[in-house]
């Protein structure tokens, strides 16, 4: 029996764990994945994360990973139009986020199990069992997910995951070099057929996460993301010659989900980041979100391990009462931004400081 076994070893789970652990509770961080990624994803932490990475004693050490000011530089049609500098927060890959947080995590004494692929969850009295699918069972006394859009752990519980998901909206990100391209900038190229190309420099590497509109076949379907469509991508909205794409790391393609799990808490078990909701990318607050969500659930947990049991029922109730709320407006708003992005690649006077994921 250990105190919390944590579903997910991303920026939610590992900021669960630490914060958990450095206040003495038992945790366990189970991930399905064989090995941690490199993959930038979401790539900005606000100063609200920033200040919640305060306790746990990370805080300095992403601010010397990541970039604090970087600078939006807007095309239209090939022709540079306008230049945002962007004062707070963070630039930062969230494979980075994720490094600091597994390297803190080791100083308090837990590491990431990697290969531990929930298959199974119930539930009684004292704890929660999770039984992996290599047949293994692991006891807790609170069980929390998270694990992703796709969680298992949201699915095993049974909570419906309630929204749409708009089919027709794809993008594609990668990971890339781009020799010759300026680093100083966060480039944003858009033209007036519609669509658009985005390349963002990821602090202390060489790479550009490049995100983009979909590009269809003769039959309008998507096509897969390859180094090869990049390249016509960028080619096509960019418009620089002798800029050519390199070293993917990455490869991806992304449709907007607006969804909310229709609970976030069932019995001891709980979730948190995007196994408890899904939103546009506009805006940049799905880890940051998720982060907020671990901060709240790991004091809402050791309040709970550490305080009469007679006051435990109204604690846990506390995290659901608090972040779903949040939850909710976190997809009102992100919708929103998202909107603005769009309206961005058809207006060249409207601006794009929402940002991106």
């Amino acid at each position: 029996m250990t105190d919390v076994v944590i579903a997910g070893s991303g920026p939610t789970g590992l900021t669960l764990a630490c914060d958990l652990a450095r206040r003495g509770a038992g945790v366990r961080i189970l991930e399905q994945r064989t090995a941690p990624h490199r993959e930038s994803r979401g790539k900005g932490l606000t100063p609200d994360s920033i200040e919640a990475f305060g306790p746990l004693g990370v805080a300095e050490r992403m601010t010397a990973v990541g970039r604090a000011r970087v600078t939006l530089r807007k095309y239209f049609d090939g022709a540079h139009i306008s230049d945002t500098t962007l004062g707070d927060g963070l630039l930062i890959g969230q494979w980075q986020v994720e490094e600091v947080l597994r390297e803190r995590l080791a100083e308090l004494g837990v590491r990431v199990e990697y290969g531990a692929r929930l298959a199974g969850i119930s539930q009684d009295a004292t704890g929660v069992t999770a039984r992996l699918a290599d047949g293994r069972a692991v006891r807790s006394r609170y069980l929390a997910g998270c694990d992703g859009g796709r969680s298992t752990t949201r699915g095993l519980l049974g909570i419906p995951f309630e929204g749409s998901t708009a089919e027709e909206e794809v993008m594609v990100l990668g990971d890339v070099t781009a020799p010759g391209l300026s680093r100083e900038f966060w480039h944003q190229w858009f033209t007036s057929d519609g669509g658009g190309v985005l390349l963002c420099p990821i602090p202390g590497t060489e790479s550009f996460q490049l995100q983009a509109s979909r590009e269809l076949d003769e039959r309008g379907e998507p096509l897969p993301p390859s180094l090869e469509s990049f390249q016509r991508l960028f080619d096509r909205h960019a418009r620089m010659p002798g800029i050519l794409l390199a070293e993917p790391t990455w490869l991806s393609s992304w449709r907007v989900n607006v969804r909310k799990a229709a609970r976030i808490r069932e019995g001891r078990a709980f979730l948190a980041g995007d196994a408890a909701h899904v939103h546009p990318i506009a805006g940049g607050l799905g880890m940051n979100t998720g982060i907020q969500d671990a901060t709240a659930l790991g004091r809402t947990l050791a309040a709970a391990l550490t305080g009469q049991a007679g006051e435990r029922e109204r604690v846990l109730d506390s995290y659901e009462a608090e972040r779903l709320p949040v939850a909710e407006a976190l997809l009102a708003d992100t919708t929103r931004r998202m909107e603005r992005v769009l309206a961005a690649v058809r207006e060249p006077g409207v601006g794009t400081e929402a940002g991106l994921d």
